[in-house]
């Protein structure tokens, strides 16, 4: 009787756990920068090679920080969706040009449209490790103190603007 309790306990316990799991959304990798200030950096913008950005610019303000590269297959994806939300003009969208070529990003930005108020250059991928980037695309929403709120990771769509970021920057604007 014994020998039945120990495999049906790991059972039960495998159960819950895989229960437990399947309720994550897998687009809420949990970060450990959420409530803590936004990592400090100062590039070149990918536009404009001479001029830099740094976070403490977006200062007083709700921003996002959108990771992008030219060669994602997602953000491709995700552009559009980009595009329009922009033209709604709610918050101020900073782009991360990440481990890419200058000239393609670029080019990518002239055939589908500029979205970002600008992008920083991150052609080594400092920036991302920095903020905990496990790939592309991913968003910070990051309030107007520069602590970062949120992180997307993966295309986002209407629906994930619709029902998380609106409210959340709404919420952040108030305060």
């Amino acid at each position: 009787m014994h020998r039945f309790l120990l495999p049906l306990g790991v059972f039960i316990a495998l159960v819950v756990f895989l229960g437990v799991g399947l309720r994550l959304n897998p687009r809420e990798i949990p970060s450990p920068f959420i409530g803590k200030p936004a990592p400090a950096f100062k590039v070149p913008q990918l536009e404009v090679a001479d001029k830099t950005i740094e976070p403490k610019e977006m200062a007083g303000k709700v921003w996002l920080l959108n990771v992008w590269a030219s060669w994602c297959v997602s953000c491709r994806e995700e552009h559009p969706v980009l595009i329009d939300f922009a033209r709604q003009n709610v918050v101020p969208i900073i782009g991360l040009n990440y481990k890419d070529q200058r000239a393609d990003g670029m080019a990518w930005l002239k055939e589908f449209g500029n979205p970002y108020q600008l992008s920083a250059f991150d052609a080594d991928g400092r920036i991302g490790i920095d903020y905990g980037v496990y790939g592309v695309p991913e968003t910070f929403v990051i309030d107007k103190l520069g602590v970062i709120r949120l992180k997307l990771v993966g295309p986002l769509t209407p629906e994930i603007i619709a029902d998380k970021l609106l409210p959340l920057i709404k919420e952040l604007n108030r305060a």
